[in-house]
């Protein structure tokens, strides 16, 4: 797939705030010769966020900031290169797989250890075996890792739900051939399990450091290890880790970078401030009217000047939504939640509230990127805005012009004003459409989803970042054969605690069809009946604007927000480079 257009559409240089002297950002950076090129290791990479991370326990990973934190310590069998979404070794150097995609088999490096801590004999971490892959896979078929275990292992993996029952002492489909060898078999054929093990939610750990720590764990054998902070909800920093594993392609030892610092600040124009102080390596996810009037203000100077800055512009493999309740009044009603989705214009949304950042969702939950270009999206039948039908479909619920509709709360999540900005604007579409008026309660991302878990509000902000470049991963949050039949216990992720027997039979052929374009038949067509059921409204499907200095090589804007940084260090731009970025820009448009 080619994702990275460049320059303007995608790419842009141009020169930043800070004056000639400025020092990089990364602070001191020493050099090293290695097959003729020259390396830079060193520095201190520092990224924002505009929350704190709810849990860096690898196997409990749910939002975007824990799984960037998470991943920089924690290792899988496989993992994703963030240029192209390809599978490429990690833990394991080798794997096979059997015709049918039924049997996975992984041949683990000799040479990885854990971080030295005093979980381990003498302080010093130990090299991981083939016992660490079960006691992983073990603990995540238990109740303690139970959305992981449902989510990921449970419809794959062989022996899984025996095991999780206690129904079983050993995971049938987890055989340990050697010390170095595992094996995996499936229940059925799969395209998709080999996407799951290089997810963090599926990195290998160690029994004594789960056994000392438990949940607070940061013990792994990632390129980088945690150092404790003082205040979490501020910063946390993280060092390199110089027993890693990892070579890059000439062989040369990771991570390059000497530490990363995470910084949690909600405000956007804070952190662009910070960004152009140089306090601030890279931010993402930043209004699209503020980059307008940066690249505005700085455009003569890329012209006259060498680059100082770089803006990245992305798809997402990201959906914007809203989440109904289901199982409850008044959103029960499958015409109350279509009226609520032909009362919005997301058109007007998109360019009066978000300054055109993003594509207004006019189709289903998954969004229409290059990605997906073998998927049927001319089958799937979004909500136009149409306040007529709105209302109509609202009376003939029992609630003409609104009359006698219950009092509901919208519960959003801090993290920047674009969540309340939209709230806001939701609000006012849905009462002049339809004369409701909607209380909106915004909390923390942790309390958001335990609130939603159990359904204590009628409606949710939310958003959906793939686990992996398929439809399946959007369609797995609407599979209803693990919803409880009682709000008194937590349905995730499916917190709509929406249930349709043929969407959850097309989702299963999908899965299990090996075809490429069979598979995404079956996955279209239960989008189409989803989307029809509305347990959802899409608003909009999200672009994220990345930017970072031009000394910050090696980093890869993506729409699965990966985050590689032991590949990342800082050199600052050549002028060749410069005229290389040109000559890809005229080739592109």
């Amino acid at each position: 797939m080619k994702f990275r257009n460049l320059f303007i559409v995608g790419l842009v240089v141009l020169s930043s705030c800070g004056t000639e002297g400025d020092e990089a950002a990364g602070g001191e950076v020493n050099k090293r010769e290695s097959d003729g090129k020259t390396l830079f290791y060193g520095g201190a990479l520092t990224v924002c966020e505009d929350e704190t991370y709810s849990s860096i326990f690898p196997l409990d990973v749910l939002d975007v900031t824990s799984s960037k934190v998470a991943s920089q310590l924690h290792d899988g069998l496989v993992e994703y290169d963030p240029k192209d979404y390809s599978i490429r070794s990690a833990i394991a150097d080798d794997w096979t797989v059997n015709d049918n995609k039924t049997e996975y088999t992984f041949h683990l490096r000799e040479n990885v250890r854990f971080h030295d801590d005093a979980c381990f004999q003498g302080g010093v971490g130990r090299t991981l075996t083939a016992e660490d892959v079960r006691y992983t896979f073990e603990l995540l078929c238990s109740e303690q890792c139970e959305y992981s275990y449902t989510s990921f292992l449970k419809p794959y993996l062989k022996g899984a739900e025996a095991f999780f029952e206690g129904k079983a002492d050993h995971i049938e489909g987890l055989e340990i051939i050697d010390e170095h060898t595992v094996k995996f078999t499936l229940n059925e054929p799969s395209s998709s399990f080999i996407y799951i093990l290089a997810m963090p939610n599926t990195s290998i750990i160690a029994k004594e450091a789960f056994e000392k720590y438990g949940k607070e764990m940061t013990v792994g054998c990632g390129p980088f290890m945690y150092i404790k902070p003082k205040d979490m909800t501020k910063a946390v920093s993280l060092v390199y880790n110089p027993k890693y594993y990892g070579k890059d392609e000439n062989g040369n030892s990771l991570p390059y970078l000497d530490s990363i610092h995470f910084v949690f600040v909600q405000s956007k124009l804070e952190q662009l401030e910070m960004f152009n102080q140089h306090k601030l390596s890279l931010i993402k996810g930043l209004p699209s009217a503020k980059i307008a009037q940066v690249v505005s203000e700085n455009i003569e100077n890329f012209k006259n000047n060498p680059p100082k800055t770089i803006l990245d512009r992305q798809p997402d493999l990201s959906t914007e939504y809203y989440a109904f309740i289901c199982s409850k009044a008044p959103f029960d009603d499958v015409r109350v939640r279509q009226a609520f989705n032909y009362a919005i214009d997301r058109n007007s949304l998109l360019n009066e509230v978000l300054n055109g950042q993003g594509t207004p969702g006019m189709y289903g939950i998954t969004p229409k990127i290059p990605a997906f270009n073998t998927y049927d999206f001319g089958r799937i039948k979004g909500y136009e805005y149409n306040p007529e039908l709105a209302r109509k479909l609202l009376a003939e619920a029992g609630y003409p012009n609104g009359e006698g509709f219950p009092e509901i709360t919208l519960e959003i999540n801090l993290g920047g004003n674009v969540h309340k900005l939209v709230s806001t604007d939701l609000e006012r579409q849905i009462n002049e459409t339809l004369g409701i008026k909607i209380s909106i309660d915004q909390v923390s991302f942790k309390t958001k989803v335990e609130n939603s878990t159990m359904g204590k509000s009628e409606l949710y902000r939310s958003a959906w970042v793939a686990d992996y470049p398929s439809p399946e991963s959007f369609l797995s949050i609407f599979y209803g054969g693990e919803v409880p039949t009682t709000m008194s216990e937590p349905s995730y992720p499916n917190v709509m605690r929406y249930t349709n027997a043929k969407f959850d039979s097309l989702y299963n052929l999908g899965k299990v069809t090996v075809n490429d374009i069979e598979r995404n038949n079956y996955f279209a067509e239960a989008e189409k009946i989803m989307m029809e059921d509305a347990p959802i409204m899409v608003l909009w499907y999200t672009e994220n604007y990345t930017m970072y200095h031009s000394d910050v090589r090696g980093f890869y804007n993506n729409g699965l927000e990966l985050a590689d940084f032991s590949r990342v260090y800082f050199k600052e731009m050549t002028a060749e480079e410069i005229a290389e970025i040109e000559k890809m820009n005229k080739s592109n448009f």
